[in-house]
C-alpha cells in the first residue's frame, strides 16, 4: 500500500474529494467538442482584474490524463506523503444505470492500483450547461429509478465496498451523498441498502450527507453530516468582506462585471466552520481556495489572496474543533484534491508548488 505519514499520535482521517473528470468521454465530445476535458477551461481562463491569478497551471503532475495508471498512482503517492488518508471519488449514477466519468475509478478498482484508501461520493445532481456558457441547458438529468435500479446501483457499489482499500467506520463502508434530500423516499432507499450490506457481511453502511440540516438527518436516514459551508460564498454574501478597502474594491469590480463575486480568503474562511465543536457524526470541510473563472468567466465566485499560511490557520482551527472526537470517526474532508476549474485543489501548482500540502502535514504533525 502507498505509505501514509506516520506518527505516534493518531491523527484525524483526512479525505479529499476527487473529481474523475480529466479524460475524454463521448458525452463531452458531443457537447463541447472532440477531446474536451476541463483542462481546456482551466488553461484558457483569463484574469478579470489586476492581481487576479489566472490561469492556474498544474505543477509536477502536469495536465494529466486519468486514463493513465501512472497519473493515478502519482496522485496517491503525493496525497499519502502529506497526510491525506484517502480519496472520496465522485460517483455519477444518474438513474437507470446511466453513469458518467466512471472509467478512472473502475480502473482503480479493477487494477488494484494505486494501493491507496478510497470511498465513493454519490454526486446525485443533473449536469447543467451553465458551467460552460449554456445557462438554460440540461445536458443530463439526474433521475431516480425503481427498486430494480436501486438494487443495480447497490450491486455496483458492493464491488467497491468489498475492496480492501475501501474506507470504513468500523465494519461499515462510508458512502457520501451530495443531495440526500432529492432522493424520493430517501430513508427507505438507504435502509434498503443497509439491509443488503448486512446480508453481505457488513454491519451496515455509514451514510454521510451534505446540504442537509442537522434536524433533518434522521428523516433522510443519514448517519452523519458534512459541513462544506463554502456554499455560502456562492450567494453573494457581502458580509464576508470585513475590510473597508476590500469592500470598496468589491463594489468597483461589480460595476465592471455585475455577475462577479470577489471576496478575501482570510474573511471567507471564518464562515466555513459551524459554531462550536463538531459532534461525533458531524464532519468539517477545509478549503484551500476558490475561483470558478474557468467555468463561469465574469460570473465567477473568487476568493482572492489565499496563501499557504492562511490555509494552515484554517486547518489548525478545524483540528482544534474536532480534537475531542474518537479517532476512527474523526473524518475531515478537503474541498478538493483536484477541482482545478473551481480553484480548489491540493495538487501542486506552478506558483506554490507543494506548499499547501506541506502546511497541511505541518498542521497535522503539530496537533
Amino acid at each position: 500500500m502507498v505509505k501514509t505519514s506516520t506518527s505516534s499520535t493518531p491523527k484525524p482521517r483526512i479525505l479529499a474529494y476527487y473529481l474523475p473528470q480529466y479524460h475524454p468521454i463521448q458525452e463531452n465530445d458531443e457537447w463541447w467538442g472532440k477531446g474536451f476535458t476541463e483542462w481546456v477551461s482551466v488553461a484558457s481562463a483569463k484574469p478579470l482584474f489586476k492581481g487576479h491569478e489566472q490561469p492556474k497551471i498544474p505543477g509536477e503532475l502536469g495536465f494529466y490524463d486519468l486514463r493513465l495508471e501512472e497519473s493515478r498512482i502519482a496522485q496517491a503517492e503525493i496525497a499519502a506523503k502529506y497526510g491525506v488518508e484517502g480519496f472520496c471519488y465522485w460517483h455519477y449514477w444518474l438513474g437507470n444505470g446511466k453513469r458518467l466519468l466512471e472509467r478512472p475509478f473502475n480502473e482503480v478498482l479493477e487494477s488494484g492500483k494505486p494501493d491507496f484508501p478510497f470511498c465513493l461520493g454519490w454526486a446525485n445532481h443533473s449536469w447543467k450547461g451553465v458551467f460552460f456558457g449554456a445557462k438554460n441547458q440540461t445536458l443530463v438529468e439526474q433521475t431516480y429509478g425503481d427498486l430494480k435500479d436501486h438494487q443495480e446501483h447497490f450491486d455496483y457499489l458492493l464491488k467497491a465496498f468489498k475492496d480492501k482499500r475501501y474506507i470504513k467506520l468500523g465494519n461499515k463502508p462510508l458512502l457520501y451523498i451530495y443531495k440526500a434530500q432529492d432522493i424520493p423516499d430517501c430513508k427507505k432507499v438507504l435502509d434498503f441498502w443497509r439491509n443488503l450490506a448486512i446480508k453481505e457481511g457488513f454491519d451496515g453502511i455509514h451514510f454521510i450527507g451534505e446540504n442537509v440540516k442537522p434536524a433533518d438527518r434522521e428523516k433522510y436516514g443519514l448517519d452523519g453530516l458534512a459541513f462544506p459551508r463554502h456554499r455560502e460564498i456562492e450567494y453573494g454574501d457581502t458580509d464576508l468582506i470585513t475590510n473597508k478597502y476590500l469592500r470598496f474594491i468589491y463594489h468597483k469590480i461589480k460595476k465592471i462585471a455585475p455577475g462577479l463575486k470577489v471576496y478575501n480568503y482570510k474573511d471567507a474562511i471564518k464562515t466555513f466552520l459551524k459554531p462550536g465543536e463538531y459532534q461525533h457524526n458531524e464532519y468539517p470541510c477545509i478549503v484551500p481556495g476558490w475561483d470558478t473563472t474557468p467555468r463561469l468567466g465574469k460570473k465567477a465566485v473568487i476568493l482572492k489572496d489565499s496563501t499557504p499560511e492562511l490555509f494552515k490557520q484554517h486547518v489548525k482551527e478545524v483540528l482544534n474543533r474536532v480534537s475531542h472526537k474518537p479517532d476512527d470517526s474523526n473524518f475531515i474532508f478537503i474541498k478538493s484534491w483536484n477541482e482545478w476549474a473551481e480553484g480548489n485543489y491540493m495538487e501542486p501548482d506552478w506558483k506554490n508548488g507543494s506548499k499547501y500540502l506541506e502546511v497541511l502535514k505541518e498542521a497535522l504533525d503539530e496537533q
